[in-house]
């Protein structure tokens, strides 16, 4: 006699679900954006442009290149860098054993992919201003500096209306940076009016003669001092013309105490001093004295003071 098989064995039952963790965890709050400072670890001359990088995510290099190509182009780099030095705080010093201490090794962390913005901008910026440069010196096409940062301006604001569409804050803060630089240089030139050319340093002149008298005296960046005083015979009626053209520093012309004089002229930054009447600089002022030419309302000297950056000041010697 058979007997009955087992009975089947039941399904398995499906494996239990973990319950969704509730509330989700919150997100990360975002990174806090660094202070501009001048950086302390990532320096040459001053960490101005490590400074930069810090804050902005564009490589250092890429920087200091900027700033040899302004010097370059326009003559403006080392003014700006300077300025900029003046005006970035110094950062905190690294602490040993923290990331970017001297001697200590610097862990790599991985980021995120980064917008190809910046870095496609700074090199048509530094094309532009190669092909414009090279224009300037193989052509009678004079673009000057105003020309080449005002393309390089350009170059920068095409790059910002692309960072708009990019994603990530990196992209355009750091052409914003960018961009304020090289405002900043257009405005230099701008002041100083391209008269940088005249040369670096401390100036002097003290003709003694009408013959040794220039028709224009050109200086770039440093004091001036123009003496007129000693040319105080041989010069009634005459109407001696001086132009001065001066860039960055203090500027001082000394007439005769007897000339009668003409001035005219335009000034950037800085005080003026004009015979002790303040800023007042254009006009007719008689001269001093009992000579017969004094305040016989002809000029002897009309002079036309053209300056940038720095005081002025026109006296009586």
């Amino acid at each position: 006699m058979t007997s009955a098989p087992p009975p089947a064995a039941p399904p398995p039952l499906p494996p239990a679900m973990e319950p969704p963790s509730w509330p989700p965890p919150p997100p990360e709050p975002p990174a806090a954006r660094p202070q501009l400072r001048r950086s302390r670890s990532d320096k040459i001359l001053g960490g101005v442009n490590g400074g930069l990088a810090e804050y902005t995510g564009i490589d250092a290099l890429l920087w200091r290149v900027g700033f040899v190509a302004l010097t370059l182009a326009a003559g403006t780099g080392v003014i700006v860098y300077l300025l900029l030095w003046v005006l970035m705080p110094a950062g905190p010093p690294a602490a040993p054993g923290a990331a970017g201490a001297p001697g200590t090794a610097v862990e790599k962390v991985p980021a995120g992919p980064r917008s190809p913005v910046p870095r496609l901008t700074v090199a048509a910026l530094l094309i532009v201003v190669g092909i414009l440069a090279m224009i300037t010196r193989f052509s009678d096409w004079d673009i000057g500096p105003r020309g080449i940062l005002g393309a390089a301006l350009l170059v920068v604001g095409l790059g910002l209306v692309a960072a708009a569409f990019s994603d990530g804050r990196t992209a355009r803060g750091g052409l914003i940076a960018l961009g304020v630089v090289l405002s900043l240089a257009l405005v230099a030139v701008s002041t100083v009016d391209s008269r940088v050319g005249g040369g670096v340093g401390d100036r002097t002149y003290r003709p003694t003669t009408v013959a040794e008298l220039r028709d224009v005296y050109r200086g770039g960046v440093g004091d001036m001092t123009i003496d007129l005083s000693r040319l105080d015979t041989g010069i009634s009626g005459r109407g001696l013309e001086v132009r001065v053209e001066h860039g960055v520093g203090d500027l001082d012309v000394i007439v005769p105490r007897s000339a009668d004089v003409q001035l005219e002229g335009d000034h950037g930054l800085g005080d003026v001093n004009v015979f002790d009447r303040g800023s007042e600089t254009d006009g007719f002022f008689p001269g001093e004295g009992t000579r017969s030419w004094s305040d016989d309302g002809r000029a002897e000297f009309v002079l036309t003071i053209n300056s940038g950056v720095g005081d002025v000041e026109v006296s009586r010697g």
